[in-house]
């Protein structure tokens, strides 16, 4: 399926010419093979365990979000019975989470992860193991909104409108006033990262017992910090927190959550899944229920079994008295309590939701306090279905092709859908055919206030914002809005937070320890916030797949 277009369905080598030109243009090309090594995912795990090798073996997932599924998928190809046990009682996918709007799944939008940049190997493995098709979120045009202190921008790569309109009302040194905002910006987000030489670089990638002196006196700083160290001012601080909000957002978390999306590029060159991101869950569970998946090549031993249960929460985990079993206790649909005995467990609980898990005995002391402390980030999404793209319209408030645009009011961002960028017919594409919005997506302090309010308030505060954003008359989104849907990732049940984000020292203290078995190598631990890439679909997948491997290794 892939070709050498870089809209659909991209090829390797046209992903891999992509982030090289991303990484000159940022004079970091040495960085290359450092990256795709470090994200490429583990080596298959025939590797380390023959097929068959776990059969007759019970092992119990807890978790049907992409890291279970991925671990599974992985554990199958040994001859393991998995048992996956999942809350929810009719989704799986985790904070993978498409909504759709009509019977024909058209109109849909994403409430949980939206992107993927062409430097996440792991990703893309699985997306190309499935054959599932992908289109490109890059705009042709660079002309989304800035609206910032009531004055809306267009968004250019230049920056002189934020120079000309922005930087007067801000009380900037001699030296900031005169530097031009993409030197400005660069400097903030880069200076720590190209402070490493590329080996020390690496480490943003590694999961190690200890780290280098340099990377990891910057991890122990928040990005507040790291500003105030390169000697920014407090207005210019301010300043770059009203044109980036999502930065904003993340100022007193561990620098090394910008510096690690700084490094492999996260925001450039991203893709979505067509038809959804939640298409790639999907495809675990078909390839996990069919005995014969057609793209695992069969062997002579038979691909263990596999059964999911639904609305069965796992609310206690005992070592068994032989030490070499563990017991998990769960709810069924019914709220019967129920249990059984398995060979191995793998956890994949956010660290948010495993902390009223009973466990017994206790985890080790370091995993047991990375488990109370592991710093999550709270985000919000809304979602409008509109009678028409009044986004793309040809006049003052539109012209608009995917892309985001950024505020300083509380919904942050409206993300625009991709889907009529590249139209071969433009009357296919017109903006009068409704589309799906994503009217606020917010991080942090924004994202609780703008959600912990009584619904229709918050419906009725996005629609008056969007239309500030883009200079739209007062009430013009009562009657363009036909539905709309809010996901709140810290009210979320199972979630209790979007994703993990490490707090200043958290990488280096908890980051190893929390990755270490258990119960004699029986009990596992994985997730994206067991992995150097928090908060996106390849540490999920990754930490899946490193761990099912780690369990294979220890076979021999």
């Amino acid at each position: 399926m892939a070709n050498s277009n870089s809209y659909t369905n991209p090829s390797d080598e046209l992903r891999h010419q992509l982030l090289r030109q991303a990484l000159e243009r940022d004079e970091r090309l040495d960085d290359y093979d450092n990256i795709i090594a470090l994200l490429n995912p583990p080596p298959e795990i025939n590797q380390y365990a023959k097929p068959g090798s776990l059969k007759n073996k019970k092992i119990g997932i807890i978790g049907a979000g992409l890291t279970g599924l991925a671990a599974a998928y992985e554990l199958r190809k040994l001859g393991a019975d998995i048992t996956i046990y999942e809350a929810s009682m009719n989704r799986i996918g985790g904070r993978v989470y498409t909504i759709y709007f009509d019977k024909t799944n058209h109109f849909f939008g994403e409430t949980g992860a939206m992107r993927i940049p062409v430097s996440h190997e792991t990703t893309w493995h699985y997306i190309n193991l499935f054959g599932l098709a992908t289109e490109s979120l890059t705009s042709l045009q660079s002309n989304n909104i800035l609206y910032a202190h009531g004055i809306r921008l267009r968004r250019e790569r230049s920056g002189k409108n934020i120079e000309e309109q922005l930087y007067p009302l801000y009380n900037l040194t001699e030296k900031e006033r005169n530097t031009p905002w993409p030197v400005l910006s660069d400097y903030a987000s880069s200076s720590m990262l190209k402070s490493l030489t590329p080996a020390l670089r690496t480490e943003i990638l590694k999961i190690l017992p200890e780290y280098s002196k340099q990377y990891a006196d910057i991890t122990r700083l928040s990005t507040r910090e790291v500003y105030e160290q390169l000697g920014l001012s407090q207005e210019a601080i301010n300043l770059i927190s009203a044109v980036e909000p999502f930065n904003s957002a993340l100022l007193s978390v561990s620098h090394d959550e910008a510096m690690n999306s700084e490094y492999t590029l996260d925001f450039l060159n991203t893709y979505r899944i067509q038809g959804g991101m939640i298409n790639l869950p999907n495809a675990f569970y078909q390839s996990l229920t069919n005995k014969n998946p057609p793209e695992l090549v069969s062997s002579d031993e038979p691909l263990g079994n596999v059964t999911f249960l639904f609305g069965s929460p796992v609310n206690k985990i005992e070592q068994t008295l032989s030490l070499d079993q563990i017991t998990l206790y769960y709810n069924n649909p019914a709220n019967e309590q129920h249990s059984d005995t398995y060979d191995y467990v793998i956890c994949t609980t956010p660290f948010s939701t495993l902390r009223e898990i009973d466990i017994t005995p206790s985890l080790s002391n370091q995993k047991t306090q990375a488990i109370k402390e592991l710093n999550y980030c709270d985000a919000q999404k809304t979602l409008f279905l509109c009678k028409e793209r009044f986004w793309e319209k040809d006049d003052e408030s539109g012209r608009m092709n995917g892309g985001i645009s950024f505020t300083d009011l509380p919904i942050q961002s409206i993300v625009y859908p991709p889907d009529h960028i590249h139209c071969m017919n433009t009357d296919d594409c017109s903006y009068h055919e409704p589309g799906v919005l994503v009217a606020s997506y917010n991080l942090g302090q924004d994202s609780i206030r703008l959600s912990n309010q009584d619904s229709n308030r918050r419906y009725e505060l996005i629609k008056r914002e969007v239309e500030q954003v883009h200079g739209l008359s007062d009430h013009y989104l009562d009657d363009q809005v036909v539905l709309h849907k809010t996901v709140h990732w810290s009210t979320e049940y199972w979630a209790r937070g979007a994703f993990a984000c490490s707090n200043p020292g958290q990488k280096i203290n908890f980051l190893h320890a929390m990755i270490q078995p258990e119960y004699n190598n029986h009990l596992y631990f994985a997730g994206e916030h067991a992995s150097t890439k928090q908060g996106w679909m390849q540490g999920a997948l990754y930490s899946g797949k490193f761990t099912a491997n780690v369990l294979a290794k220890q076979l021999s």
